[in-house]
């Protein structure tokens, strides 16, 4: 849920905000025509730009050793592999081990999709300590995202007007308004990312992690996807399963579900995290600050935003806390169980007409930092989803679909569904209803699917398992909340990715993590 017009299966990442500057451009193939055979200027890592966010320069790894970025030369267009290139922003860490331990390179993506790996990577770097011990870690800005040639659509004015717009229309000129709006932007990004916007499907960056592959010098690509990460996982196991080596998949997509299917999930998900937010708020012996009962919680909860959308409270000045911008707060607070805490803070000063915190939970999904600028992270999902998926979905049918949404979420059920015309007049034509994962002859993958998890449900881990093909993929389940398993700090479900990423050793299928 990245903004009002198209949820989106949310990276781990949001609110990592870091400040440089904007780096994009094409420039000519390699002299050679061979771009597996370019050699990485690895240096130390700039402050990230914008689109990534904004920010510092990444902090060393508590050894002292530095953070190193490079960018790798990869086809604009992989129909016309000889034609002209892009640059793709990679960052790494070398391994921490002895050398002769060294497994080769372990390339992560956190989601998104439009999330930047050259920001995030470095701000979960703790999580992956005993992976660095046997692996260089590599992510990378995928193609449209931050430094990556990176999708621009509109301006940081235009976007704070943007995420303050009605995205739950009532009646025939609020959607027409939410319709116009959403060519706007959609308008946009054709006008200023016209050249990138053809090339930026989930199976272009699967091919270019197949070369980032070959330039690493890795003979199998060693990969940890989360979140959006697992469908760009699965499809590169799709396109090369004899080139996969370890594999992980946390928090996983169903890729047997078309934009429909995806967003009803996703509601059914948010709900179930917000059931067990409420439980968990009213079953303190301290007792709940919003609400005496966990109904009550979410009734509250209800009145407040029904309350927003006739009046909305001061925010962030200038700024006010909208019915949108609290759905997409609530949502954001919803991804993890850390973030409870905030929810509850945030929904009791809302109740005495303070937005803040909400509006900060907001501005934190939407990739909007403390000064007002905006990563390329909503520009860059839209553009990604938008490619990807063939559906066009219009008000009528929306329309039609608002009672089974309402009936899977009362709060989120309007958000999601009204986020289906996010593709609108887009520019370039999706390419598939669905991912094709389909995997005979990959290495095994080890999938993880966390039972409490809001935005990825978790239905969708067997699903991956099926679609992968039979002997490719071996399930794992976490009972637990958030979004993702590997950084719910878990000891049995690190145990087991460690245990197969480190040393090879392939859970038991069905493997229950508590």
């Amino acid at each position: 849920m990245a903004n009002p017009s198209r949820p989106r299966a949310a990276a781990l990442t949001t609110g990592i905000v870091l400040l440089a500057a904007l780096l994009a451009g094409c420039s000519h193939g390699a002299e050679d025509g061979d771009l597996t055979a370019q050699k990485l200027d690895w240096k130390d890592c700039p402050a990230p730009s914008e689109a990534e966010g904004g920010g510092g320069s990444p902090s060393p790894l508590p050894n002292g050793t530095q953070w190193q970025c490079a960018t790798m030369k990869a086809p604009l267009d992989w129909s016309n592999p000889k034609g002209d290139t892009i640059g793709l922003a990679l960052i790494h860490a070398k391994a921490s081990g002895p050398a002769g331990k060294r497994i080769g390179s372990l390339v992560f993506n956190f989601g998104g999709p439009g999330g930047s790996g050259v920001t995030t990577l470095p701000a979960f770097a703790e999580d992956y300590a005993a992976l660095r011990t046997r692996y260089d870690l590599v992510s990378f800005d995928p193609r449209g995202v931050g430094r990556s040639k990176p999708v621009k659509c509109e301006s940081d004015a235009q976007l704070d007007q943007y995420f303050q717009q009605d995205a739950t229309p009532d009646d025939s000129a609020e959607r027409t308004q939410l319709l116009e709006r959403t060519k706007q932007f959609n308008g946009a990004c054709e006008k200023h990312s016209k050249t990138i916007l053809p090339h930026v499907r989930t199976t272009d960056v699967a091919r270019d992690m197949d070369l980032m592959r070959q330039v690493l010098g890795d003979d199998k690509l060693h990969y940890f996807g989360i979140s959006y990460g697992t469908e760009l996982g699965g499809v590169y196991a799709h396109l090369f399963p004899k080139d996969v080596g370890r594999a992980v998949f946390d928090a996983v997509i169903d890729p047997t579900q078309n934009p429909e299917q995806s967003a009803l999930g996703q509601a059914k998900g948010f709900q179930l995290a917000l059931d067990n937010f409420a439980r968990d708020c009213t079953s303190k012996t301290t007792g709940c600050p919003i609400g005496d009962t966990a109904q009550d919680v979410k009734d509250r909860i209800a009145k407040l935003l029904t309350d927003l959308e006739k009046k909305p409270i001061p925010g962030i000045l200038p700024r006010e806390l909208t019915q949108t911008a609290a759905t997409n707060g609530i949502a954001q607070a919803l991804y993890s169980k850390d973030f409870w805490e905030y929810l509850t803070e945030g929904l009791q000063q809302a109740y005495e007409g303070d937005g803040r915190v909400l509006m900060l939970l907001s501005d934190s999904m939407n990739g909007r930092n403390e000064s007002g600028e905006y990563s390329n992270i909503t520009a860059a999902n839209i553009a990604i989803n938008c490619s990807d998926e063939k559906p066009r979905y219009t008000p009528d049918f929306v329309q039609q679909k608002l009672p089974e949404f309402r009936a899977a979420s009362p709060l989120f059920g309007d958000y999601l569904a009204w986020g289906m015309v996010g593709c609108t007049d887009w520019a370039v034509p999706g390419a598939a209803d669905h991912p094709d994962v389909s995997a005979p002859g990959s290495a095994p993958i080890l999938v993880v699917g966390n039972t409490g998890d809001p935005a990825t449900p978790y239905e969708g881990a067997k699903k991956m398992v099926d679609a992968l093909g039979k002997g490719v993929a071996v399930e794992l389940t976490y009972r637990g909340q958030g979004h993702g398993a590997y950084d719910s700090k878990n000891k049995c479900v690190q145990n087991a990715v460690n245990g197969y990423l480190l040393d090879g050793k392939v859970p038991k299928p069905g493997t229950v993590c508590t």
